[in-house]
């Protein structure tokens, strides 16, 4: 695809955005693809934190004189047009003059209040906090549907990624048998010293050494590269959180609800991801899936990027494409087709754009709930306990998330985020799901666009 001749009878229409969580990682990098985009302006940010959010604009080079800093919808609507205004209070967007919003506070139920007053107002919205689609996404998709105005994922982010990635295999009418991602951060195995370092912590594993290869007994070797880890956590709740996201975009569902997770070498991710009959470890086609990433500290990294499974269907074909370097299995009944990047914000400018000037969907405009974001305590819970959230991935306390397929879940089962801040209206045991009679004190908005999401499925 041509991207300039995309948007080439538009050129110079600017399309102006709010963004909330403005200070947030992802913010950051939005804004700062912003400074090289003259048609993209960033027209009312919110944040809790509104002077680091002014120091940070400055940082990026916005002016000072153009930062309006407003408590009252009285200064957001008196504004100069060219102001970039600066708010505490997500209330506070409505006073705004903007096309579109990123969402991207993280916080279930504050996101999804901004996202449907947004679209009630005749004002696209960019979902990037997944927390908020897991539970509430088709209700606002079709909400958005009524209001005639776009409900989106937002490019950048693996969710809006991969959903592209498996339209593309679908237009081309490939056999998908797995599409996933990898996992946030990589495990790169030192030979020299048998250490394997995630991000900042490095452990000894020199049992690694003798696993680089898969052999042929795919399964072993993935336990064993499981069993030389020394219990390293290798998963995260935002990894099931956003392939919950795709999997209502997509149809596709979970083989196991907590995907089987591999360490994988990119290389080997087509035999890996093979049905068990063929060697590889999947009981189904069409399934969601993550792996976490094995390399060597010379080797690149599929840094958070997207892939899919496919079946070949003409072997010289694919005995071609293999010889130039593309990942075939060995037995060559399938193929990964791959894109090893995500880069967050810079990417997004190319959703907002899609929405406002051609009012197209990065994800699809009829998702379905196909899977479950849901939870399954790893403690005992007692009643009364206020189910927290926190931390980078935002995880819930005493809770492991896990993917379940809308056909193999309890009617009332619970989703992770509306459960999040609830409190627990009987004591729980460690293993059980959590259902909706496990809980109270829950946002009761975020219920209704939970209950509308599976009445529209």
């Amino acid at each position: 695809m041509n991207f300039e001749l995309l948007f080439a009878a538009q050129a110079g229409q600017a399309v102006r955005y709010a963004l909330t969580g403005a200070k947030g990682g992802f913010s950051r990098t939005l804004l700062a693809q912003t400074q090289l985009m003259p048609n993209l302006v960033p027209a009312v940010l919110c944040d809790l934190d509104v002077p680091g959010l002014h120091g940070l604009c400055v940082e990026l080079g916005f002016a000072a004189e153009q930062l309006y800093i407003c408590k009252d919808a009285a200064a957001v609507a008196s504004a100069p047009s060219d102001a970039i205004v600066l708010v505490a209070d997500v209330a506070l967007l409505q006073a705004a003059r903007y096309d579109i919003l990123v969402e991207a506070t993280g916080n279930p139920a504050i996101g999804y209040q901004v996202a449907r007053r947004a679209i009630e107002d005749g004002r696209h919205v960019a979902m990037v906090s997944k927390e908020v689609d897991s539970v509430a996404g088709i209700a606002l998709s079709r909400l958005a549907a009524q209001h005639d105005v776009v409900y989106t994922t937002a490019d950048g982010d693996q969710p809006a990624n991969l959903i592209g990635w498996v339209s593309w295999a679908r237009v081309l009418k490939l056999d998908i048998v797995a599409a996933g991602k990898s996992s946030e951060y990589d495990l790169v195995f030192n030979p020299e010293d048998g250490s394997i370092t995630q991000l900042d912590t490095t452990i000894s594993a020199p049992a690694m050494g003798e696993l680089l290869r898969l052999g042929d007994d795919i399964p072993a070797t993935l336990a064993a590269r499981r069993a030389a880890l020394n219990g390293l956590k290798t998963s995260a709740t935002a990894d099931y959180c956003e392939m919950s996201v795709v999997a209502t975009n997509t149809g596709l569902v979970p083989d196991v609800e907590l995907l089987h997770y591999p360490i994988a070498r990119t290389s080997e991710l087509a035999d890996i991801y093979a049905l068990r009959e063929d060697g590889g470890v999947l009981g189904r086609s069409g399934v969601i899936e993550v792996f976490n990433v094995l390399r060597l500290p010379d080797e690149a990294s599929f840094a958070g990027g997207v892939f899919v499974i496919i079946r070949t269907h003409d072997k010289p074909t694919w005995e071609l494409l293999a010889q130039k370097g593309h990942v075939v299995s060995r037995n060559g009944r399938y193929a990964c087709l791959y894109l090893p990047y995500h880069f967050m914000g810079v990417e997004t400018p190319i959703t907002l754009l899609n929405a406002v000037l051609h009012k197209r969907a990065s994800g699809t405009d009829k998702p379905s709930q196909s899977t479950i974001l849901a939870g399954r305590a790893t403690i005992d819970i007692a009643a009364g306990t206020v189910l927290k959230m926190g931390g980078h991935h935002h995880d819930v306390t005493g809770v492991q998330a896990v993917l379940i397929g809308r056909s193999d879940a309890p009617d009332d089962i619970a989703p992770l985020y509306l459960a999040a801040h609830a409190t627990a209206t009987r004591d729980i045991k460690a293993g059980e799901l959590l259902l909706m009679g496990d809980i109270e004190q829950y946002n009761d908005e975020l219920h209704r666009a939970w209950q509308t999401g599976l009445q529209s499925a």
